[in-house]
């Protein structure tokens, strides 16, 4: 038995490719939506957040370049986590922050060298 040839008829006619202007704002209408997402998901300076790759809590400073800026509690050198490493921490975890800024604050009026 020979194998059958297929027609025109068999073949499936494919859909038109979209033009340039469609793909274009298709690109710009995803961008925009992931922008939106990633703005509504940042955490806001100051806020105290928990790292959550380098087990740390630390009070937001910034966000640059993809990652987040954080602080330790108490002071001390700033470290970069990406945002989806990054927690907001709970009430009680807020009343810990206020708690230590109050410290060193008291400590700064003191003279105190922290």
């Amino acid at each position: 038995m020979a194998p059958q040839r297929r027609t025109t008829k068999d073949v499936v006619a494919r859909p038109p490719r979209p033009d340039r202007a469609a793909i274009t704002a298709a690109a710009q209408a995803h961008a925009d939506k992931q922008a939106a997402a990633r703005d509504e998901a940042r955490l806001p300076v100051g806020q105290l957040a928990h790292d959550t790759r380098r087990e740390q809590r630390g009070i937001v400073m910034d966000h640059l370049d993809g990652f987040v800026w954080l602080r330790p509690v108490g002071g001390g050198t700033e470290w970069t986590a990406l945002p989806g490493d990054v927690r907001p921490l709970d009430v009680r975890g807020q009343e810990d922050l206020l708690r230590a800024r109050v410290a060193r604050a008291n400590a700064r009026s003191r003279g105190e060298v922290l």
